[in-house]
């Protein structure tokens, strides 16, 4: 047994000092029926009473491996039977799916297999799911992300925990557990596939790390375990600062998020971090920051599951640069990234029907009537109220020598209403020689497509006399002659 008393120690207190798992816990364990999995199985059966923890065993079967697979179900149910504890069993046809679905095999098992993981937690049967993975494994991953191609997060590899995924193993090599089982004389089951050396892993795990352990360096899977670890401390400091950016600089409406470019490219101007002037510092720090946000914001927009690639990253902080306004992107998870002016919008692809419906929110019409005097006109579609005030002229207050903001109350014609702006519309300001689309003015200010969406005017016998942020229209302001004038004040609800 001298198997087992060397890993319930060392296991013990890692569990313990990085509170993987709480007294308390209810915890579904997933075997497979592989040597890793039965091997957490008994170690946390020994556990349990000093970590104060209650078991129960998951099992998905994927059903590849025809009668093997369902053998692997019952050795695994009879293993529950065998130590009193809960059982909990599902399978799909993971090769009919990921045909269907054109997707990768192991992708497609994955994501079956944790959906169920996620059902039987909102279920309520368990608080965390214990998986096998260990120290082989997260060297694995390691050496299989940088062979692909990887940036700070694929050098993390995988996660001790990540909720409601809890990994005990992580730290454990898949030889001893081999040994532990030996000492307990436990059978476990074994998956020809994972010699299957036609896979990326399969080769990694039976040829690439044997032969760097054995001609480079022994310890090589403890040294990538310890780069994994310090690249997961490091992402997740870079990924608060660029989420902490990104709700600072920002605007949100539901899902979609608008950023200007330069905020894009320059996220820590003004903060505490800012070193945009240190030549050798400045730009990788930038670049570091920038590129979360990127995926930051794209991950708040999508819509469904899809993976971004450090070029799409690329693209999209050079889109911000040189994207030719009201261009656009589409990127993976179905998301649409457009260029308005020196800004980027970040939204779910094909949301026309989405504009539409935002547009028809945002409209409305409220008649003004000013024989009692001064009106307060509540527009809920923008969250505001609008102070039409009748004041004497020429004022004594301040619009005294602003009569480009005042309306000469002489001049309007009923009916006087209060409605969002319409393609068509036409106002010619105070000061200028001639009569603009509204759509123009609007351009020329720099009202983004999405921001003039509701934009509210007033309207007398039809004619628009005045526009939110302009002038008044000039045939309408208070002159030398008006007695009574009206001025347009908005407030927030």
């Amino acid at each position: 047994m001298a198997g087992r008393s060397k890993l319930i120690p060392t296991l013990l207190t890692h569990v313990e000092k990085d509170e993987l798992l709480r007294p308390g816990d209810r915890i579904g364990v997933a075997v497979s029926g592989g040597a890793d999995s039965v091997a957490m199985l008994l170690l946390l059966l020994e556990m349990r009473e000093k970590l104060g923890i209650v078991l129960s065993v998951v099992h998905f079967n994927h059903k590849l491996r025809g009668k093997a697979s369902d053998a692997d179900e019952r050795f695994v149910a009879k293993l529950a039977e065998k130590h009193g504890l809960e059982f909990h069993s599902a399978s799909g046809d993971i090769a009919k799916k990921a045909k269907k679905e054109r997707a990768n095999l192991e992708d497609v098992a994955r994501r079956a297999r944790y959906a169920f993981f996620e059902r039987l937690l909102d279920e309520d049967h368990f608080d965390r799911v214990a998986v096998a993975h260990t120290a082989d494994d997260q060297a694995e991953t390691v050496l299989a992300h940088i062979l692909r191609g990887t940036g700070l997060p694929g050098l993390g590899g995988i996660y001790a925990d990540r909720y409601p995924v809890v990994r005990p193993l992580l730290n454990v090599r898949r030889a001893e557990l081999r040994k532990y089982l030996k000492a307990r004389k436990q059978l476990w089951r074994e998956d020809l596939t994972n010699k299957d050396t036609t896979r990326m892993r399969a080769r990694v795990r039976k040829k690439l790390l044997p032969l760097l352990e054995k001609q480079f360096n022994e310890n090589t899977v403890a040294h990538l375990g310890n780069l994994a670890e310090r690249a997961r401390r490091d992402d997740a400091f870079l990924s608060a600062l660029a989420r902490m950016r990104c709700e600072e600089l920002a605007q949100k409406e539901g899902q979609d998020s608008r950023i200007t470019a330069v905020n894009l490219w320059r996220p820590l101007a003004g903060t505490l971090f800012n070193v945009e002037n240190t030549e050798f510092e400045g730009k990788p720090l930038r670049e570091a920051v920038s590129s979360r946000m990127v995926r930051w914001l794209v991950r708040t927009a999508r819509t469904r599951s899809g993976e971004l690639s450090a070029r799409h990253v690329e693209t999209v902080m050079d889109f911000a640069l040189h994207g030719e306004n009201g261009s656009s992107l589409t990127l993976p998870g179905g998301v649409e990234v457009r260029k308005d002016r020196q800004a980027l919008h970040f939204r779910a692809a094909g949301k026309t029907d989405a504009k539409a419906e935002r547009e028809a929110n945002q409209s409305f019409e409220y008649p003004i009537d000013l024989t009692r005097g001064t009106q307060d006109v509540g527009v809920p579609e923008l969250g505001c109220v609008f102070r039409l005030r009748v004041i004497d002229w020429p004022s004594t207050g301040e619009e005294n020598n602003k009569g480009e903001m005042v309306l000469d109350r002489e001049r309007l014609r009923s009916p006087l209403v209060l409605r969002n702006w319409r393609p068509g519309d036409r106002l010619r300001p105070s000061g200028h020689q001639n009569a603009h689309k509204l759509k123009r003015l609007l351009n020329e200010k720099h009202v983004s497509h999405w921001d003039r969406e509701g934009w509210p005017v007033l309207t007398s016998g039809e004619i628009l006399v005045w526009a939110r942020g302009f002038p008044v229209a000039a045939d309408f302001a208070a002159n030398e002659k008006t007695r009574t004038g009206i001025v347009i004040a908005e407030e927030k609800i």
